[in-house]
């Protein structure tokens, strides 16, 4: 009876190297020892390549921030004006009080707001430079105010109150932006100009006999320069998370023109004005083409 006999390439490779008795099966032992070799050598060869493609697999590309994108931002902003007050000579103040109240209506303050809006613009890259144009407008209403409710006229004894306000109703800037992204993130430096719209109004009132009561009130679009740094994320390809900040800066004043007048016919001139600056942190999202 024939035994069943398997085959071992490792060990019939091992035994080609032995001494064998010339037999009728030597032709076959050499075969079986050469297949042996063969397998061997080539998942020795298979392995090597397989590592090597590994060691060499392309990595993924660097994301590209070429192109438009549109977008919604939302945050805090905070205003701050300086108030100014001149009072004529007339015949309602007399003597040294017209100086007491432009003294006393002239001053410094600020306040808070939120602002929401939309944005627009397009990037070009080359290498980790990053260029770019923006425009953006938002609702941002304001009140930076002052008011002055404690002095009294040169008597001594007459009260007088004098109040002021500036109030904005949106921001909107034109900016190139310049920066460096690596990879997903994009750090930027921003600046360029700024619009805007104030409503300004001055308000008099006093204690004398008779009383005098007087405003003067304005309105005027602004345009100033604004300049600021922001940071993005490309969430997805398309989709892109925003923080950034803006100061804003507007050379020209409101002035305002109006009168104090009393119930016998006296009148004085009352001017008032103001100026803005405004300092933003937002945050937003972009879609990108």
């Amino acid at each position: 009876m024939r035994k069943n006999y398997q085959s071992d390439p490792i060990r019939e490779t091992i035994a080609c190297d032995r001494p064998t008795s010339p037999s009728l099966a030597a032709p076959m032992r050499w075969t079986s020892c050469l297949a042996a070799v063969s397998t061997l050598l080539a998942c020795i060869s298979t392995t090597s390549l397989a590592a090597d493609m590994a060691m060499k697999a392309p990595q993924p590309a660097a994301y590209q921030w070429s192109g438009c994108y549109v977008g919604a931002n939302v945050g805090g902003g905070a205003s701050g004006s300086n108030f100014d007050t001149a009072v004529g000579p007339g015949t309602h103040l007399l003597g040294g009080d017209p100086a007491i109240v432009a003294a006393s209506g002239s001053g410094a303050h600020g306040a808070d707001g939120w602002i929401a809006g939309g944005q627009l613009g397009c990037n070009w890259q080359s290498g980790q430079f990053v260029a770019g144009l923006e425009g953006d407008f938002d609702y941002f209403r304001s009140n930076p105010w002052f008011t002055n409710g404690t002095n009294t006229l040169s008597d001594g004894v007459t009260p007088f109150t004098i109040t002021q306000s500036a109030t904005t109703d949106y921001l909107a800037t034109i900016r190139p932006r310049i920066g460096i992204a690596a990879d997903r993130n994009f750090a930027y430096l921003t600046g360029g100009v700024a619009f805007t719209h104030v409503s300004y109004l001055e308000s008099y009132s006093d204690g004398a006999v008779p009383v005098g009561i007087g405003t003067a009130a304005a309105s005027k679009s602004l345009v100033g320069w604004v300049a600021g740094a922001g940071w993005e994320n490309a969430l997805t390809d398309h989709w892109i998370f925003r923080a950034e900040y803006l100061y804003a800066g507007f050379s020209s004043s409101v002035n305002a023109v109006g009168a104090i007048t009393d119930g016998a016919g006296g009148v004085n001139t009352l001017r008032g004005s103001s100026d803005l600056t405004v300092q933003i942190l937002r945050a937003g999202v972009n879609y990108k083409f």
